[in-house]
């Protein structure tokens, strides 16, 4: 007869991460692992995993470090918590920048831009929090009911490209038919 014990698995974390790219690759690592052992489904996994990383990059671009840190060193807040519900929060906090978090319309080749668009398409909700001593932060919560009722089908048809219809049969020489 085997023995199992259940593991207490932390419904909340919260970490300091280096205001740069240092550490979103770590705070995402962690994300994961806890809520794989938390029993979270592995799609609201992998949705919050790219969101934690979507809002570290943009407290690392747009934010200051926490603190009296000069920008470009210090630390910004990362944390995460599943209430009772299933419901997961993302939250990102920096020390405040020039801009609030909006969503943009990027053009085509624009190489950023879409991070706030593509939270907004894979979360249930999402804001933003002004504190009084200038920190910002970006909140967001993903839920596995959302992704059942709106799922990846729905972001699927938002970034596919539009089928066109088939052109008819040409013949290359038909082409140039009028030329002669």
């Amino acid at each position: 007869m085997a023995l199992v014990v259940a593991q207490e698995v932390p419904t909340s974390s919260s970490m300091a991460v280096p205001h740069g790219p240092a550490g979103v690759g770590k705070a995402r690592h962690r994300m994961r692992d806890q809520l794989r052992t938390g029993g979270v489904a592995e799609t609201v996994i992998d949705d919050a995993v790219l969101i934690l990383s979507e809002l570290l990059s943009n407290a690392c671009k747009h934010g200051r470090p926490l603190g009296n840190a000069l920008a470009g060193d210090g630390d910004v807040r990362a944390a995460w918590r599943v209430d009772r519900s299933g419901r997961l929060t993302v939250e990102v906090t920096d020390g405040g920048g020039p801009t609030s978090p909006v969503p943009s319309t990027p053009s085509v080749t624009a190489r950023g831009g879409r991070g706030l668009n593509i939270i907004t398409t894979l979360a249930e909700d999402w804001g933003v929090r002004n504190d009084v001593c200038g920190e910002v932060t970006v909140w967001v919560v993903v839920h596995d009911d959302a992704y059942r009722t709106r799922g990846r089908d729905d972001f699927t048809s938002r970034v596919m490209a539009p089928s066109v219809p088939a052109l008819p049969d040409l013949d290359f020489a038909d082409a140039f038919e009028d030329l002669n």
